[in-house]
């Protein structure tokens, strides 16, 4: 017996907290009966099914976005946004996938999407420490001091940030800009944007360039494709 969200996590609807978030407002039925409380245990013998579809077990698949400003990252919206699931099934995925990790609504860049629920809760995980690339266009000129400060880690919400890289792109003194590329492990929520707020450089606009070994090479914004069968097996070593 395992708990109803690990099951829904591991068959690809959606990451744990996001089938809580399914369970809590009832789109899950376990055995023709809507529940909608945290804890329920089901084994391979009960029947479940989330917005009217059994759950089964489907093969994995792994799909790179790059994803465009103005859309969520999300299985879901309840307000009826365009979500990153959005963009793959209007071009023809049937699979059940979800995003691992988030990027903001106005953030772009890469992003992995899957049903393959382990793979993904170990990549989020923080001791595997995965790198993730980003290109920000900050208010202000940055500093060699500015970079330092990003690099040993500031303050965010009362925690210190881990190290980081930090290099400074451009500087465009007219427009009082930075571009900055900046390389962190954790995946705190809005943690590259607080980071750049702590030293007094407001993001205007946010990239993530990688993921782990992943980069976004032939992708156009908008556009994804299914990850190789490589490039499955660096993400499933770098996770273990």
């Amino acid at each position: 017996m395992e708990r109803l969200q690990k099951v829904m996590a591991e068959a690809g609807v959606a990451s744990r907290r996001a089938s809580e978030k399914l369970i809590a407002s009832g789109h899950v039925q376990v055995n023709g009966k809507t529940v909608t409380e945290m804890g329920i245990k089901v084994g391979e013998h009960d029947e479940v099914v989330v917005d009217g579809v059994p759950l089964h077990q489907e093969a994995h698949v792994y799909y790179l976005l790059n994803k465009p400003r103005s859309v969520i990252t999300s299985a879901h919206d309840d307000k009826g946004r365009r979500t990153v699931v959005d963009i793959l099934k209007e071009e023809g995925v049937e699979e059940r996938v979800y995003p691992v990790g988030r990027l903001d609504y106005d953030t772009t860049g890469i992003l992995l999407l899957t049903n393959d629920g382990e793979l993904a809760n170990r990549l989020m995980h923080p001791k595997f420490e995965v790198e993730k690339t980003y290109i920000a266009k900050v208010r202000g000129i940055i500093n060699n001091n500015d970079l330092k400060q990003l690099r040993i880690g500031v303050e965010v919400n009362g925690r210190l940030t881990k190290k980081a890289k930090s290099r400074l792109i451009e500087t465009d003194h007219k427009k009082q800009t930075s571009l900055v590329k900046l390389t962190i492990h954790e995946g705190r929520y809005h943690q590259v944007k607080l980071m750049f707020d702590a030293i007094q450089h407001p993001v205007i606009k946010l990239h993530r360039e990688t993921y782990g070994p992943l980069d976004l090479h032939g992708l156009q914004s908008g556009e994804f494709r299914e990850l190789k069968q490589d490039e499955v097996k660096l993400l499933k070593r770098i996770s273990k």
